[in-house]
């Protein structure tokens, strides 16, 4: 049993096939998702995605690239609101991109700090993205927590120890992706390791970043396995103990998520 906690299963890249990645994942023991918002006007096709599926989950957020565009630091409300679906268990992604900066970085910023209200005020986690940017991401996050607390995690975390302790000393949870099967990821295995595994979680980031040996390849829910995989081999678990764990902090992080069964 495992949770790929974080996925675009809205994105066009499913469109034509997407009951047959749902079964895959299955088959590989995949069996719950959270499928991930990056924009306000394709949150609907992403509610619908997780209203369609009893073991699919959504956040609502907007992704750095689209901090410009959709002006949600004028408006943390419209986040909260759309929190109230039952199905919608987080916040974001949101966080801060200097590799591309699609959006200028103030704009990230400002958008950042909105999410990080919206996650306060619902007590739904928040879901970071950070890349180039780990000074910047890591202060803010520092300063937002002096003014309340708010839970969250660094998805698809390929940071440095820095960012990993700074992390987890705000209670924070970290998020391992196929970037940890990469062949040259070494320094990132290396940090992995040092995390606690009671804050570890995997995912995908599909359809982007697909693991070995799939790499070059359309992801898919059904490839954390390979992560998971990896991850076990690091700390030295067996496979089924790390699911174990991972989906036990899944459900511990986003309390809002209910198991279909119970």
């Amino acid at each position: 049993m495992l949770v790929d906690s974080h996925c675009h299963l809205s994105f066009p890249d499913y469109q034509d096939d997407l009951d047959a990645v749902m079964a895959r994942a299955a088959a590989a023991g995949v069996d719950y998702m959270l499928t991930i918002s990056t924009k306000l006007s394709d949150f609907p096709n992403v509610l619908r995605v997780a209203e369609a599926y009893p073991n699919v989950w959504c956040t609502v957020g907007v992704h750095p690239h689209e901090a410009a565009g959709e002006a949600v630091e004028a408006n943390p409300e419209r986040l909260v609101t759309l929190t109230q679906h039952p199905k919608v268990v987080g916040i974001g992604e949101t966080g801060l991109d200097y590799y591309y900066e699609h959006s200028p970085r103030e704009a990230q910023k400002a958008a950042f700090r909105a999410h990080i209200a919206a996650a306060r005020v619902t007590s739904l986690p928040l879901i970071v993205h950070s890349r180039n940017a780990e000074a910047d991401t890591l202060r803010i996050l520092q300063e937002e927590m002096g003014k309340g607390a708010f839970s969250g995690l660094i998805h698809c975390f390929t940071g440095t120890d820095v960012l990993a302790e700074g992390a987890l000393a705000l209670g924070l949870y970290i998020s391992l992706s196929g970037i940890l099967t990469f062949k040259k990821a070494d320094e990132l295995r290396e940090t992995a390791r040092k995390i606690p595994t009671e804050r570890l979680l995997v995912e995908t980031d599909s359809p982007y970043l697909a693991p070995m040996p799939h790499r070059g390849k359309r992801n898919e829910p059904a490839y954390t396995v390979e992560t998971a995989r990896v991850a076990a081999m690091l700390f030295g678990l067996d496979k089924s103990v790390f699911a174990q764990i991972t989906t036990a902090n899944f459900f511990t992080l986003f309390s809002k998520a209910t198991r279909p069964e119970t």
